[in-house]
């Protein structure tokens, strides 16, 4: 048998603890997606049998365009609140995962460098060179990953003020014809 490092195990906590924060993380976000679309639908359900009830007690065709027309607004301005919580839940469970793997890679960069540094300490002289090159190894990883993690929001920020600006354009119009 062979002796488990404190690093090693230590570093498997850690994993174990941010598996178990993304799973709470997935579990939380699939609830509220399936709230949403509940609640969603069960609205869609009732304001359909609304509208229809009284398309159905419409007196002529003037009265039957006139509520169609109300209601084409009405459906309107409901889907861009739809697509509106859409766009909450996934800002918000965007979020929550970027900041998991965050600190994820903080703490592998921590304990990388722990592993490292402590190596470097107990290594024959002349492997400094080794131990530098892993250093700027993982520096240069490290400013990749934050590259990528930076283009990721800014793509995130754009969609979102996107979404929000065709939300925005598609009620207004609406609102002042009527």
């Amino acid at each position: 048998m062979f002796a488990v490092s404190e690093d090693l195990s230590t570093i498997q906590k850690t994993n174990v603890e941010q598996l178990l924060k993304f799973a709470d993380a997935a579990a939380s976000a699939a609830e509220q997606w399936l709230d949403l679309n509940i609640k969603s639908a069960k609205a869609a359900a009732a304001e359909a049998t609304k509208q229809l009830r009284a398309l159905a007690s419409a007196k002529d065709v003037q009265e039957f365009a006139a509520l169609q027309t109300s209601f084409t607004q009405e459906n309107a301005d409901k889907l861009v609140g739809f697509s509106k919580a859409v766009m909450t839940w996934a800002t918000e469970t965007q979020g929550q995962v970027s900041k998991l793997v965050e600190e994820q890679v903080t703490e592998v960069n921590k304990a990388v460098t722990t592993a490292v540094d402590k190596a470097a300490k107990s290594a024959p002289a002349g492997s400094e060179f080794a131990f530098n090159a892993v250093k700027s190894a993982l520096a240069t990883a490290n400013q990749a990953y934050e590259s990528v993690s930076k283009a990721g929001k800014q793509v995130a920020e754009m969609t979102e003020q996107t979404i929000t600006t065709a939300t925005n354009s598609i009620a207004t119009p609406r609102k002042k014809a009527a």
